[in-house]
């Protein structure tokens, strides 16, 4: 499966980069391949496939099909000497994972890790992880490539600063993206978290998949938009904040400062704190799926009322971008059957049918793994996007 999005247009100039494009998206195998894709000269041919060679982009190995006399030279992305790091902040905790280039996964670890600590110390923290990780994949510190970062704020994504998050203190306008360009010399890319998991998934899982929408219910809600196979970010980023749509008539009183906000009806933290206000052992997420699992009734008829309202929202976007593939993922997707169950029944009678007819809605096939792995795929793009690739063929690396 290629980890691009995109492949050079006919008309290109086939620079170095966009040759390589083609190699890494199984579009050609040999230079003969190339020549016939892109109508270059044999001789331009060469170059390009020569000067990645040189930089430790591909590999050519004689083990092509003949067709009679020598058999041809197959051409691979090279990937055991280049790696990415994705790094998933959340709340409580810090996950990361290093990945080669070919999105094979070397090492992972988690740790609770509170965002609230601040900017300095969490990203430290993430700095000696990333080095221990790349010790334990027999990796040296020049292998990394590009680091992707997912936060549980809103990001400005051109600068890669976080701009007023609402759950990270002290990390307003921070510029994450010097932090690590310093340490490592590598270019890193901050994004939203469920914006990364929404990559993941359409990557990994729905390959397919063009329209996708990715809902993330943990602690808050969001959503993160994949249109004809991009990530959409909006105008400055914070497309998809569905968090803060108002969805009843009701009191419940929102970190926002508004009120009947999705997020506080049916938010992780909102359900616990119902949960708790009637007794029950609850202050987050986690407990109110522990509390499902155990069977326990009133956590269970208010999880599937939160997929409702959840869905209720959902059936207006679904009638709005009309997508092919709807991902539930985040805390209370563990318990999908419940959540799932609310979800559908909203969706499903409140859409148009033709936006409903081939829509799949399912859990989330990433896991916990997805905002990490995502972070590395936005990692690996860039490191494989033909500018990246050109500028490191002529020795400007950034």
């Amino acid at each position: 499966m290629s980890l691009q999005s995109d492949r050079p247009s006919a008309t290109s100039s086939h620079s170095p980069g966009e040759v390589l494009a083609l190699i890494s998206s199984g579009a050609v195998a040999t230079r003969a391949d190339i020549a016939r894709i892109t109508g270059l000269a044999r001789s331009t041919v060469s170059q390009r496939v020569d000067a990645l060679i040189a930089h430790g982009f591909v590999d050519e190995d004689a083990d092509g099909a003949s067709t009679g006399g020598r058999p041809p030279r197959r051409l691979a992305l090279r990937t055991r000497e280049h790696a990415v790091a994705g790094v998933d902040l959340g709340a409580s905790h810090c996950r990361v994972a290093l990945l080669d280039i070919g999105g094979a996964t070397l090492a992972t670890r988690e740790n609770p890790l509170a965002i609230g600590d601040g900017p300095d110390s969490v990203l430290r923290h993430v700095e000696r992880t990333v080095h221990a990780l790349l010790e334990e994949a027999g990796r040296t510190p020049a292998a990394l490539k590009a680091i992707g970062v997912g936060v549980p704020g809103p990001v400005e994504f051109s600068t890669g600063r976080p701009v007023d998050p609402p759950i990270m203190p002290g990390w307003h306008q921070y510029p994450i993206p010097e932090f690590f360009a310093a340490r490592f010399g590598v270019r890193a890319l901050v994004d939203n978290d469920v914006n990364v998991m929404a990559l993941a998934e359409q990557r990994r899982a729905f390959p397919d998949c063009r329209y996708l929408l990715y809902i993330k219910v943990g602690t808050g809600i969001g959503c993160g938009i994949v249109a004809d196979g991009r990530l959409h970010r909006g105008a400055q980023g914070c497309a998809g904040d569905i968090g803060h749509i108002r969805v009843a008539e009701l009191d419940e009183q929102c970190r926002c400062g508004n009120s009947g906000c999705l997020e506080a009806v049916a938010g992780g933290a909102s359900l616990a704190a119902k949960l708790a206000g009637l007794g029950l052992d609850a202050t987050s997420g986690s407990d109110v799926v522990r509390l499902v699992k155990s069977g326990n009734r009133e956590a269970v008829l208010m999880v599937r009322e939160a997929g409702r309202a959840v869905g209720e929202v959902l059936a207006a976007l679904v009638n709005f971008f009309n997508p092919d593939t709807v991902v539930m993922g985040g805390a209370l997707a563990a318990v999908h059957d419940q959540l799932l169950a609310g979800v559908r029944e909203a969706v499903y009678r409140r859409s148009h049918p033709l936006a409903t007819q081939l829509l799949r809605i399912e859990p989330s096939r990433t896991g916990e793994n997805a905002a990490a792995v995502g972070a590395g795929i936005l990692a690996i793009e860039h490191a494989l996007s033909p500018e990246q690739v050109d500028r490191e063929v002529a020795g400007r690396r950034r």
